[in-house]
């Protein structure tokens, strides 16, 4: 497993690198300009001559469904295609610290907006949110323009042309919402090649499916009310909502569209959202009613503007599908007295993760639909058939998991032959960082509340290891500031797998765990005695199989062919079916059209799609044997006596010097623990950046709640800001460039 994420962290060689170094760059070139031809064409799509350009187009090819496809979405899976060469090629060309310098990776880790609606936004996420607001604004006033210039041309304009115009502008509304669908599904395909080849984590994509979500729902309800205003004046409102027309766009299936669509909207609202999470969760499975009826109302020809990113959804969610069906092994199921659920799931060799990765677990004792999202707390490091997540009780369904497992855990106490337990788990991921972006930073800061710590604890263990194996790693100076309301918590830290560090580590890393208790002014009585260690031995549930590597993060090479099988089978089956049956049976309508489309589109994913992933789930479950043969192997070879085995002597005993002994310390031993206050993030900066150097470059890493993540993001902001500034001694202690980095995961 260490070999296998080796060229995470690997830099190009010499001379032999050159015609590497030019492929990589003629594919980055491609991609670019795939990009900005598409976005360019998207801008220039409302005026005049874009306009007339089209329409050559289309009398070119005979209004031919592939060139309109070509034209619309056929962009996406063309970047798709050199992503998957580009990865599969070039599966070392991640980050590096040259890379901190760089303007563009920048622009990810500088916060600029900390307050406000949209949370914390880093400086390329706020250019992102001005294109798409100038982007609408732009159409919008190019198109009011040419209204008005229709007006003019009428000296008194009629109750019926002020009617036209008014649904003019409301199908200007349906327009641009529609060429932002693309953005709105890009983000939600979790193991999408694209978000891998940008780097975006999903659980910073889901953001801004948020952000397009509302601007494309407000969009799309000024388009419905346009026409409603404009129907109700002109008194037949409730004629033209009946009307399923042939020719042009079906009324009927844009009312139901809209309407599923209103109901995700209005339950996906934060407050709705927090207190009901399970209805959020039921009414957005109606995204395929909204799909498929808008495709219904506006015809093959306007849906292809959204399909391409439809499609690459369409992918990911079947393949998630076929991940979900696995029974998934816990190896260890146990709750804490803290009340957190540690869970140990099994998994294969070949699936690989990082330190920064996160899944989605179903239990199906709890619920048959419900996933959550869990970041792992374990570290490929520490294991290779190993995954583990820390679960804190805060909801629901997080509460029957815990009731589940101490129940259980009572029952074993009293009678330790029984193990009844019985936990039906599903895993579908992992998901995350295409590169372990923490290993890059030699000076880091991991700010952690509550149960925020859980992946920092992979952080530390990643680390530890890395350095024992003497494997390439960055971080030399590690701080970590954890804010918990009880000392109970202050137990999670026992489950880090590296729970000592010898001096050989010490001397390379000097760790600093600064823990912050809020809600107590002083230390139990108990404080060091059972505080450092209260795991609890876990149970074994046997469910079957270990975690399916059937995701789009795993294996590049099948992750590839199925989206080229899919591909193609789309293409081919719209072929057959125009040929075979709208030619010679003279398929005109709009709707029957925009039904067949998706329906190729979901016959493409599901057959040829379909034999690929049978394909890979076979060469995985026979990976799967050959790994448990070799694990069985590596056990037995383990059971020989040892010979020749230098026995280190213990420390303090044996000698006059007990310093001369191999000394270690424990991570507990390395906390220090503080009452009734939280962490002063301007004074600890402050000593951090002096005791990191002058022009440091700090990775801070929060994981917590969104108010933890605006007191730092502010406090790295004012930093950098303030960079330079001063002058004498504070200038030289204020150069070090803070780049912030959130991994807090909210649906």
């Amino acid at each position: 497993m260490a070999q296998e994420l080796e060229p995470l962290l690997q830099q190009d060689g010499g001379g032999d690198a050159r015609l590497p170094a030019l492929a990589r760059s003629v594919l980055k070139f491609l991609m670019w300009v795939v990009l900005l031809a598409w976005v360019a064409w998207v801008f220039l799509y409302p005026t005049a001559p874009a306009e007339a350009v089209f329409r050559w187009w289309i009398g070119f090819t005979e209004e031919h469904w592939g060139t309109i496809f070509l034209a619309y979405s056929a962009p996406i899976p063309i970047i798709a295609v050199l992503a998957y060469v580009y990865i599969y090629a070039f599966p070392s060309d991640h980050v590096e610290k040259r890379k901190l310098r760089s303007f563009s990776f920048r622009l990810w880790t500088f916060p600029v907006l900390v307050d406000g609606p949209f949370g914390v936004v880093s400086a390329a996420e706020f250019i992102g949110i001005v294109l798409f607001i100038g982007y609408v604004v732009y159409s919008m006033t190019y198109y009011a323009v040419e209204n008005l210039s229709l007006v003019s041309k009428f000296r008194s304009p009629s109750s019926f042309e002020s009617d036209s115009i008014l649904e003019r502008i409301g199908l200007r509304f349906g327009t641009v919402g529609l060429f932002c669908m693309p953005f709105l599904f890009l983000p939600v395909a979790r193991g999408s090649v694209i978000l891998r080849l940008i780097d975006i984590p999903f659980e910073h994509a889901t953001r801004y499916h948020v952000w397009l979500g509302h601007l494309i729902m407000v969009l799309f309800t000024l388009h419905g009310l346009s026409f409603v205003i404009s129907w109700s004046t002109q008194g037949h409102l409730l004629e033209e909502m009946g009307q399923w027309k042939e020719i042009g766009v079906s009324n009927p299936a844009g009312v139901i569209s809209l309407a599923a669509g209103l109901l995700m909207w209005v339950t996906s609202l934060h407050p709705v959202r927090k207190r009901f999470f399970e209805l959020f969760f039921y009414t957005h499975q109606l995204y395929v009613v909204f799909v498929v009826f808008l495709a219904l109302h506006v015809g093959q020809f306007i849906f292809t503007i959204p399909a391409g990113a439809i499609f690459l959804f369409m992918l990911d969610r079947f393949l998630r599908f076929w991940q979900s069906r696995a029974k998934v092994d816990i190896i260890s199921a146990a709750c804490r007295p803290c009340g957190t659920v540690e869970l140990v799931f099994s998994k294969p060799a070949s699936l690989r993760y990082n330190a920064l990765s996160f899944i989605f677990i179903q239990v199906r004792e709890l619920s048959f639909l419900q996933w959550h999202p869990f970041s792992v707390s374990s570290s490929p490091m520490d294991g290779k058939y190993h995954m583990s997540v820390l679960i804190k009780a805060l909801g629901t369904w997080t509460d029957k998991l815990r009731s589940i497992i101490t129940d259980v855990q009572e029952q074993n106490r009293s009678d330790s032959d029984s193990q009844s337990c019985r936990i039906t788990a599903s895993v579908e991921g992992p998901y995350g960082h295409q590169s372990p972006y923490h290993l890059m930073y030699e000076d880091l800061i991991l700010v952690a509340g509550g149960i925020g710590i859980s992946p920092f604890l992979a952080i530390l263990s990643d680390i530890i290891h890395r350095i024992e194996e003497g494997m390439p790693c960055m971080p030399k100076n590690v701080l970590v500031l954890w804010s918990v309301k009880k000392s109970t918590e202050l137990s999670l830290l026992s489950a880090v797998d590296a729970q000592t560090i010898s001096s050989s580590v010490s001397d390379k890393l000097r760790l600093d765990i600064q823990a912050f208790v809020t809600q107590e002014s002083q230390p139990p009585l108990e404080d060091g005695i059972v505080g450092d260690d209260q795991k609890v031995p876990g149970m074994f549930i046997k469910n079957g199989t270990a975690m399916s590597g059937l995701v789009g993060t795993g294996d590049n090479f099948w992750a590839a062919m199925y989206f080229a099988a899919s591909t193609l089978g789309f293409a081919l089956a719209y072929a057959l079916v125009q040929v075979y049956y709208m030619q010679p049976f003279h398929v005109v309508a709009w709707w029957h059209r925009g039904l067949l489309f998706v329906a190729c589109m979901a016959a493409g994913v599901a057959l040829p799609g379909g034999l690929v992933v049978l394909l890979w789930h076979l060469s995985e479950k026979r990976r799967l044997e050959n790994d448990r043969w070799d694990a069985a192997a590596a056990n037995n070879n383990n059971k020989a006596p040892p010979q020749d085995v230098p026995t280190a002597p213990a420390a303090g005993g044996g000698g006059d010097d007990g310093g001369a002994a191999v000394s270690s310390v424990t991570l507990a031993g390395l906390r220090a623990t503080r009452y009734g206050c939280r962490p002063n993030f301007e004074v600890e900066f402050a000593a951090f950046a002096e005791r990191a150097g002058d022009a440091a470059d700090v990775g801070v890493l929060v994981c917590g709640p969104q108010g933890l993540q605006t007191s730092v993001a502010r406090e790295c902001r004012s930093r950098n800001l303030r960079r330079g500034a001063g002058g004498g001694a504070e200038k030289g202690r204020s150069r070090a460039v803070f780049h912030f980095n959130s991994h807090s995961f909210d649906l």
